[in-house]
């Protein structure tokens, strides 16, 4: 009769599964809209406390019963985040988030200081692209000087709520490899990463200790009061979303592609060793199961749907039946879909792009497609960098808010040519917390049951979601991509001060 649960803290909202191991049954789901506060100078930022408000809030809705029977709990945390923390635990300013761009500058004086983006791989696995969490601490450093003289703890977003329901401090290699200080073959820090982000510092002092995958810890009595639950509930290691979501969607052997529609969009699959890019085409993290999880990363995703919606006033759930009657291509549109700037490629000043419009094709119909295709393209020119590194995959295990959409699905089964996947649970990355606390609990007290046998059995799919090519929507798409990449190549050679004034 116990759950386990698993929380998904996002940008967006913080959301809360309760699932039952014995009828492979989820019991509750609910969540809680999240603010961002953003600048003109890409700054996008949140309050920490807003995270803990959400949680209490989704505990809140739980029935006496449900939370009296969780046994177990695992977080879910958007990742790159930097939370920082004084001596006493205190959060000391905003949090600068994932798709933060303002800190672009000291990205660059900190590969500069290590000796380059590929000097950078070298030494960790990967450059320190902008929104990583290493370009914020310089940053702070120079916006917030008191802050950082403050500064104790160096805290990722899940690790905050983690150190919040157990008080106790630590990080978990997944998450921890899109700081851009861990050594991901050795798992370690990079003390050439952290003293190039600030010599005159010794910032492993500030860092948490690293723990394995199926680290557990007791919850803290008091925040146990707080949420309602038992005392005796194991919170669990956790690790960043896309960790989670790769966990959640059953993506834990060689051979899956884990893709994620959200927010920003990611590819990602298990290895069993590093899996490194001297040219950086992805991101070479670790997973949250004790393996590796290359992946690639785009900033935009559902927000160039959302923003053509907005525009022409309808909601993205009207999207499938908006663009109905449109064919592969939108009638010769091509987007760049940069809203946000973009991290794969590395154009952190780019804005997005339109080409290809006649008196014809201007529809919202077909800039709604544009702005679809455009975004899985940018997916797809991360696909191509795996597949030349030796990868190959059989399917695609899909997750996030845009495969809701019966149109996108089949339009990444058909421009990737591989079939697609729907897991039965929609939120991957807190259900994946959830199978995550699971999984240690039960080793806490002494099963063996490896992670991916576990996986195997709670991880199901619905069969009427699951899509496969159509070998005339396949041929279709092939000569819109290539416009969409002579496009891309064009805004690469751009030099990144011009992508602002030239592209906007």
């Amino acid at each position: 009769m116990s759950l386990v649960a698993g929380l998904d803290v996002g940008t967006q909202s913080v959301k809360l599964i309760v699932y039952d191991p014995s009828t492979q049954r989820v019991v509750a789901v609910c969540g809680h809209p999240l603010e961002l506060m953003t600048g003109s100078d890409g700054r996008r930022e949140q309050r920490a406390q807003w995270w803990i408000d959400a949680i209490v809030a989704c505990f809140a809705r739980l029935d006496a019963t449900t939370r009296a029977r969780i046994v177990a709990l695992g977080v879910s945390g958007q990742q790159h985040g930097f939370v920082p923390l004084d001596a006493q635990g205190e959060v000391l300013a905003p949090v600068k988030l994932w798709c933060d761009t303002s800190s672009q500058r000291e990205c660059d004086e900190i590969m500069d200081a290590a000796g380059g983006a590929q000097r950078c791989a070298a030494l960790a696995g990967n450059p320190v692209l902008v929104g990583y969490t290493a370009s914020k601490l310089p940053w702070t450093r120079r916006h917030r000087a008191a802050v950082y003289e403050q500064l104790a703890t160096i805290m990722l977003p899940h690790d905050y709520v983690n150190f919040w329901l157990t008080g106790e401090r630590w990080m978990e290699c997944g998450d921890a490899s899109g700081t851009g200080w861990l050594d991901v073959r050795t798992r370690g820090w990079s003390s050439a990463m952290l003293a190039a982000t600030d010599p005159q510092r010794d910032l492993s002092a500030c860092l948490p200790p690293l723990v394995e995958a199926d680290f557990a810890c007791a919850i803290a009595r008091d925040v146990a009061d707080v949420l309602g639950v038992s005392r005796s509930v194991q919170v669990s290691a956790g690790g960043g979303d896309n960790m989670m979501a790769a966990i959640g969607t059953g993506n834990v052997a060689p051979g899956m592609l884990g893709m994620s529609l959200g927010t920003s969009g990611t590819l990602f699959t298990h290895a069993d060793h590093p899996v490194v890019d001297a040219a950086a085409r992805w991101a070479a993290f670790c997973s949250s199961d004790g393996g590796w999880l290359p992946l690639v990363c785009t900033m935009n995703c559902t927000v160039a749907t959302e923003s053509v919606a907005k525009a022409f006033g309808f909601d993205v759930r009207d999207g499938d039946a908006v663009m109905a009657g449109t064919a592969p291509g939108a009638g010769g549109l091509v987007m760049l879909p940069f809203l946000n700037g973009e991290r794969t490629p590395d154009l952190p000043y780019a804005r997005g792009s339109l080409y290809g419009m006649d008196i014809a094709n201007v529809t919202r119909a077909n800039l709604y497609r544009a702005a679809m295709e455009g975004a899985t393209y940018a997916l797809r020119n991360g696909y191509d960098a795996l597949l030349e590194a030796g990868l190959r995959f059989e399917a695609i295990r899909l997750t996030g808010g845009g495969g809701q959409s019966g149109a996108w699905r089949q339009m990444v089964a058909d421009v990737f040519a591989l079939p697609v996947e729907v897991p039965l649970q929609a939120e991957g990355a807190a259900f994946g917390a959830a199978l995550q606390a699971l999984w240690a609990s039960a080793r806490a007290d002494g099963e063996k049951t490896p992670l991916a046998d576990i996986v195997r059995k709670h991880v199901q799919l619905a069969s009427h979601l699951c899509v496969h090519p159509i070998p005339e929507n396949v041929a279709g798409y092939r000569p819109s991509y290539r416009q969409f990449l002579r496009h891309l190549d064009t805004v690469c050679s751009l030099g990144a001060n011009e992508q602002a004034s030239d592209i906007a």
